[in-house]
């Protein structure tokens, strides 16, 4: 390292079942920022990366064993504490939570947040930092999947799983798994943004700047009985014209309580979650069948495909044509 800069100290914190990509990633792109530093600016921070860990061994999700300095022995409070996700590819949205309750390492993270450390996590490792306390009252993601449970355990949070990314204050928090990726190249961006592009160029990392393309709402509806009612309906009448009153209605409850229920499970209003179930079920269509847009629109209770056009633009951040060149395999 260059002595004459100050380096930018990074401890990523191991803890025993760690989603092994995800560690790799963080590491990955953070070696390969130094590697390229000087090429951007001299002046850019070095950054000195630590595994820590509760343990001086820890085992990953795969069974590999990693050397981490624990992290009662950490001899100065780091700028940065990372926390990357556990494997969670099989894991229930409760044993999550149980893997993250009463967990050693969350007085750490909440005594190095107290002390000055920003604090970066992705995917489950949003649990570790929501558990701790430390982002009450802020801005936050978690991978899509997780919503619903991590709503109803920290309501003080405020969650929208429809970002990639998510930045408040000293906190950084990244979406799914592979969002370790982009959390790694924000710590990079936040010291330098063209240091940050010159990685993604040479890792070839393209943009995904939203998760909500890859929510299903089957799996999301079925955290809640209400929630459930309310997708089952609507799949069963998706090409009638909707009112959300009279859906409510036929479900059984009020739609004020449909508003609630929806806004604390998922996050978003009644109408966004029928926009969700109609462009899951028109994305299925155009990939599977030769039906024109018009039909396609049609068959999910649009009136013309404009309006199909738009909701895939503005909700999906991609178009038509690109969704029908996806075809899944014979």
């Amino acid at each position: 390292m260059n002595g004459s800069v100050p380096d930018m100290q990074i401890s990523v914190l191991a803890v025993p079942g760690l989603f092994d990509s995800g560690l790799s990633a963080v590491l990955d792109v953070l070696a390969t920022a130094n590697a390229l530093r000087e090429e951007v600016a001299a002046s850019v921070l070095p950054f000195e990366v630590t595994v820590a860990g509760t343990e001086a061994s820890v085992r990953t999700a795969h069974g590999l064993h990693l050397a981490a300095s624990p992290l009662a022995e950490l001899t100065t409070v780091p700028d940065l504490l990372v926390m990357p996700a556990v494997a969670c590819g099989f894991k229930t949205p409760r044993q999550v939570v149980d893997i993250v309750r009463n967990h050693p390492a969350l007085a750490h993270v909440a005594a190095l947040h107290t002390a000055g450390s920003a604090l970066a996590a992705a995917c489950t490792g949003t649990f570790f930092l929501a558990e701790a306390g430390v982002l009450d009252g802020r801005l936050a993601t978690t991978s899509w999947w997780l919503g619903p449970a991590f709503r109803r355990r920290y309501t003080a949070v405020r969650l929208d799983d429809s970002r990639t990314l998510a930045r408040d204050g000293r906190v950084t928090t990244a979406g799914a798994a592979f969002a370790h990726i982009d959390l790694a190249l924000s710590i990079v961006a936040q010291q330098s943004p063209a240091l940050a592009e010159m990685v993604a160029r040479y890792l070839v990392i393209g943009d995904r700047p939203s998760q909500a393309v890859f929510a299903v709402p089957s799996h999301l509806a079925g955290t809640d009985p209400t929630v459930t009612a309310f997708e089952r309906w609507v799949r069963g009448h998706i090409a009638e014209p909707l009112q959300i009153c009279g859906v409510a209605a036929a479900i059984g409850v009020s739609e004020r309580t449909l508003q609630r229920t929806t806004a604390a499970v998922l996050g978003m209003s009644p109408i966004d979650f029928l926009h969700e179930i109609r462009l899951d079920e028109a994305t299925f269509l155009l990939r599977t069948s030769s039906r024109t847009v018009a039909a396609v629109a049609a068959a999910v209770g649009y009136q013309n495909s404009s309006t199909l056009r738009a909701l895939v633009r503005r909700r999906r951040g991609t178009t038509i044509s690109a969704l029908r060149q996806v075809r899944p395999s014979p």
